[in-house]
């Protein structure tokens, strides 16, 4: 118990995580009586706040998005799955990646030919992944969520001074009460992310599955010690500017789904454009704040060049995220459309198109046949009447 005290006293020394000559009984909620510090007790909160927000979006995923997106003729179904094989089943649930090496060793114990045991994978494969229907409601949730908390942010904020001074996030610092509309703000957007993490484990893994597993952590990491050490006027601001531009992000996707290409394309201009403001103009004007106008303010200390570097590496990702969008804008522009959700690999999903303009050699080494290309025919039609050879 020692230990761990020295350790806890060491991690949280008040040169670290405070200006200099300040402690953390100074900080203490109630210890004066025209501040309202924040309470670090308060990061609780969001656990059961998180669990509310998961069974909200299972009501309201299943009982009104998903209505609406069948009535609009999104599909439910995924594609057609592959022949019962156990074997084959037992083998891809140890190792999802097939491999020449493995492709000849279940030939031999199979009698199957190496260009079944592919299509078998691939199908397989194509069954891991999420339908149409569950994409279209979980953008759609992000959707009503993003606007929701965009509009209360701006409700919120609207009357506070450092929304329109953002010297004024560091005046006083770190006395400076927390108000129960920044209290609600904060710890719902805690919890929103917190219910991302969990639903994680349970929601259709996707390929970017630990990317975004450690960017909600690391979210939620830098939003906990904000509030534990008071500047959470900037942390207010940071979550405000972010909220508008995914906005339009996920309705862009919801409308994809939808196949209302044009819509689509009109939404995500207006997204690209939001995020360039917001991003690149917006943003980089908090971080100018950070860098040059607070230390000509307070006394600076560790924990704000922690933050401070934290905040210009996300600029960075910005803009790299921004390069990425312009070139899919592009893209568009020049093939008329816009193109799917980047987080689902185009690469790994079923091509029956492109295996039907391939040889199908028979299980007994017969002579190779060539399914005739039905151009008119969609990818679902055709994988429902592509039939596997018989062995004789």
């Amino acid at each position: 118990m020692e230990l761990l005290r020295t350790v806890s006293d060491t991690f949280w020394s008040t040169r670290v995580w405070l200006p200099p000559n300040v402690t953390w009984e100074d900080i203490r909620p109630g210890v004066r009586a025209d501040v309202e510090y924040a309470d670090y007790r308060h990061l609780v909160w969001p656990l059961p706040l998180a669990a509310i927000i998961f069974v909200i979006r299972i009501f309201v995923e299943r009982y009104w998005i998903a209505p609406i997106g069948k009535a609009i003729g999104i599909k439910s179904t995924g594609p057609k799955p592959p022949i019962p094989n156990k074997l084959l089943e037992t083998t891809y649930s140890a190792n999802s990646r097939l491999n020449h090496k493995m492709i000849v060793k279940l030939t031999k114990q199979t009698e199957l030919s190496e260009r079944q045991i592919e299509r078998w994978w691939r199908r397989r494969r194509a069954q891991d992944k999420p339908t149409t229907l569950i994409k279209f409601c979980e953008n759609s949730w992000r959707c009503i969520y993003y606007t929701y908390s965009f509009i209360f942010g701006c409700i919120v904020m609207w009357d506070k001074p450092w929304l329109w001074d953002l010297k004024q996030c560091w005046y006083g610092y770190p006395h400076q009460s927390v108000t129960n509309d920044i209290w609600w703000y904060y710890m719902i957007s805690m919890a929103f992310y917190w219910s991302l993490t969990a639903s994680q484990f349970v929601d259709v893994k996707r390929k970017d599955f630990w990317q975004m597993f450690t960017h909600h952590m690391i979210t939620i990491l830098l939003m906990a010690l904000s509030w534990v050490c008071n500047l959470h006027r900037v942390g207010s601001l940071v979550l405000l500017v972010h909220d508008c531009a995914d906005i339009f992000l996920e309705a862009a996707k919801i409308t994809k789904y939808a196949q209302y290409q044009k819509v689509c394309d009109t939404i995500f201009a207006v997204f690209t454009v939001v995020w360039i403001v917001t991003r690149l103009v917006l943003y980089p004007r908090i971080i100018y704040s950070t860098s040059v106008e607070a230390p000509s303010i307070l006394p600076m200390f560790p924990a704000y060049y922690i933050f401070n570097t934290l905040l210009i590496l996300l600029l960075v990702l910005h803009i790299g995220w921004t390069y990425l969008i312009i070139q899919i804008a592009i893209k568009a522009i020049k093939s008329g459309q816009m193109e799917g959700d980047v987080r689902s690999s185009s690469s790994d999903e079923l091509s029956d198109s492109s295996e039907n303009a391939r040889p199908i050699v028979a299980s007994n080494g017969g002579t190779p046949k060539k399914q005739p290309a039905a151009t008119t025919q969609s990818p679902s039609k055709k994988a429902s009447n592509q039939s596997s050879p018989k062995k004789k």
